[in-house]
């Protein structure tokens, strides 16, 4: 579906472009040509193609997602694959978006996100002495947008990371902190690896040699890699947290066995006693000491509460009831 198609002449908005005029404008003198499609039709990606002469490989990533982060360079133009990132019922959810950058045209191909870029069209749209540097600060930014999107994904698994450790030192179900662990350590995968590979796409725009096209822009991609690079950072010590309060985790759950242990310790010592005694002078023999001592079952059982208390206090002591 087609959501927008403008012409800019020296950074202001020219004139909206219908499907089909679009070339028209190509070749201007200070023109650009900016459009925006969502999930296209195979007819309608043909027909962009057709008018801005797209390449056959970068139009058949397109066609298809599912790719990696990247930048490539077809002749004079550029292809860059950008994945989003957002939260959708407490859910990650990855999107793309494919853009195009030419001489004096970009196509965005969004796929997968429900958030559009009207916001950075309208951004650009005020600033037109900045929009008047052609495509690449509008492939500036829409990387530098998706980029900042991370960061309130990033800040939610960061408050749901303080929850779980929460949980985990509250003492509560094993079973639902493990899992919870787990899930979070899951999303913030999934953003690692939207992440990581952007970064590395994006030294190919701003350090050592870099596209023609993007000549004159290296500060702008060399402020959204930064950026990027915070995120990665970010991320990186999230999971490392996430790795700790499970091991943590699993910690405190060797330690409760150990003190369940010690409790079923000292109480099998506490009934060994009477056990052991009882069970001697329950011994069926004819000649047995103390056994008409007039005084020896008081005595057999002061014995066994004398020792069994001094047992109890020492177990006390060391803390294990």
């Amino acid at each position: 579906m087609l959501v927008n198609s403008v012409a800019y002449l020296d950074g202001r908005r020219l004139a909206d472009v219908p499907l089909g005029k679009m070339g028209d404008y190509l070749g201007r003198t200070g023109v650009l040509v900016w459009v925006a499609l969502v999930d296209p039709g195979p007819e309608e990606l043909d027909g962009v193609q057709a008018e801005f002469h797209l390449h056959p490989l970068a139009v058949e990533d397109a066609r298809h997602g599912h790719q990696r982060p990247k930048v490539e360079e077809y002749g004079e133009s550029l292809f860059l694959v950008l994945q989003t990132a957002e939260l959708r019922d407490g859910e990650v959810h990855v999107g793309e978006v494919a853009v195009f950058v030419g001489e004096d045209y970009l196509v965005s191909v969004r796929r997968g996100s429900s958030l559009g870029f009207s916001d950075v069209r309208a951004r650009c749209e005020r600033e037109p002495e900045l929009l008047q540097r052609g495509s690449t600060f509008v492939a500036y930014a829409l990387m530098d947008q998706v980029v900042d999107r991370l960061f309130p994904v990033i800040d939610e698994l960061a408050d749901r990371l303080e929850e779980v450790e929460e949980l985990i030192f509250r003492g509560q179900s094993t079973r639902d902190s493990v899992e919870a662990a787990y899930q979070l350590k899951k999303r913030i995968g999934r953003l690692q690896h939207l992440a990581r590979p952007l970064l590395e796409a994006t030294t190919k725009l701003h350090g050592g040699r870099v596209p023609r096209l993007c000549q004159g822009m290296h500060d702008y991609f060399r402020d959204v890699h930064d950026h990027l690079q915070l995120a990665v950072q970010t991320l990186d010590g999230l999971a490392e947290t996430v790795t700790s309060a499970t091991a943590m985790n699993l910690a405190l759950i060797s330690l409760q066995e150990n003190i369940t242990t010690k409790r079923l310790a000292s109480y099998a010592a506490l009934l060994a006693v009477p056990t052991l005694i009882v069970g001697v002078y329950g011994m069926n023999f004819e000649h047995m000491p103390e056994l008409k001592w007039e005084f020896g079952y008081w005595a057999v059982l002061a014995a066994i509460v004398a020792v069994d208390l001094t047992l109890w206090w020492r177990f006390r002591r060391a803390d294990w009831l």
